[in-house]
């Protein structure tokens, strides 16, 4: 049942994490229809746990999504399985079009899709990525406190990184990469008394399924137990291009986003976006308010374009008898003379 498609809906949410479920959840207790199609790949879904997220602290990234899509349904929303591959505007709203063929209505988008990690070019990066090699010390650090912790220079803000693990680990080794330091951030970590090392990063050392170490060019291999890296953050967000939004470049030099203002309204009328699609910093709290604060000014929108027709058609009997009336003012005076 909850695979099944209607024609139409007011609201069709496409991406099913924290931003997207929390977005329907928030239209469906307004009785607003709606549906979130989910390709079934969400970002966290190596982590083992979601942290920072009040009373779900650990909650495993599969039994939180779990538990969002029945909560949806609970209301009469529908969550469907499937991957868009584009959007088109028609008459008076959108025209969603599955990979599969299958086609839907909209009068409004929120487009919660997230984004995708581009990481450094480095052999066994991405096999660990969310285990041992992690980014965020808000989401992993507490995991990884007083252990040997590397920070692989990739990023605008890996120093930032580095002084940030530092508040949880004595041990912690910058490796410089592909990047250089400005003498200012040489200060910075000499003075919190992180030590660099120079050279290019060759690979990860890993031993029954556990991070040892990180591996030069020259062979020399430092240990470390995680590894810290900042990502090329690009959001999920081709299928929109022939509304003509695209993803631009984030102000920060952390990727690509779709911009946006406070209310989550994008350059397309009608369009909204919610969670990292457009705020690649947002951790799942973060994306999960945004999409309530979304949802609830498309309500808003709908409500105004609601109440704009209901006066319209409030007006037309009145201008409807008005003119009957006068028609008949007008027989009137005829049989009379007038």
């Amino acid at each position: 049942m909850t695979d099944r498609l209607d024609g139409s809906y007011d609201v069709v949410v496409i991406g099913g994490g924290a931003a997207g479920l929390s977005g329907a959840l928030t239209l469906a207790r307004v009785r607003r229809s709606v549906v979130v199609l989910d390709s079934g790949a969400p970002r966290n879904a190596p982590a083992e746990g979601v942290h920072g997220l009040l009373a779900r602290e650990g909650i495993r990234p599969a039994e939180l999504l779990e538990r969002g899509r029945a909560e949806v349904r609970g209301y009469g929303g529908r969550v469907v399985t499937g991957e868009v591959a584009a959007a088109n505007r028609d008459d008076d709203g959108f025209t969603v079009t599955l990979a599969d063929g299958r086609t839907l209505r909209a009068r409004r988008l929120l487009v919660a899709t997230g984004l995708v990690d581009e990481l450094p070019d480095v052999p066994g990066l991405r096999e660990r990525w969310g285990r041992d090699v992690l980014h965020c010390p808000y989401c992993h650090g507490w995991e990884v406190r007083d252990r040997a912790i590397g920070v692989l220079a990739s990023g605008p803000f890996s120093v930032h990184q580095a002084l940030l693990f530092r508040q949880l680990s004595a041990d912690v080794t910058y490796f410089q990469h592909t990047m250089a330091l400005t003498a200012e951030q040489a200060e910075q970590l000499a003075a919190r008394e992180i030590r660099v090392v120079d050279g290019e990063v060759a690979s990860l050392e890993v031993v029954e399924d556990r991070l040892v170490g990180v591996r030069l060019g020259d062979g020399t291999l430092v240990r470390r137990e995680a590894l810290a890296v900042s990502s090329r953050m690009v959001a999920r967000a081709g299928f929109l291009a022939a509304l003509g939004l695209r993803p631009a470049a984030h102000p920060a030099g952390v990727g690509e986003h779709v911009p946006s203002d406070a209310t989550g309204r994008t350059d397309v009328p009608g369009v909204w976006v919610a969670g990292n699609v457009t705020d690649p910093a947002a951790q799942v709290g973060a994306a999960a308010a945004a999409g309530v604060v979304v949802a609830a000014q498309i309500n808003a929108d709908l409500v105004a374009e609601e109440t704009r027709r209901a006066v319209a058609a409030h007006r037309a009997p009145f201008s409807a008898r008005s003119e009957a009336a006068l028609c008949e003012q007008v027989v009137g005076d005829r049989r009379h003379g007038l």
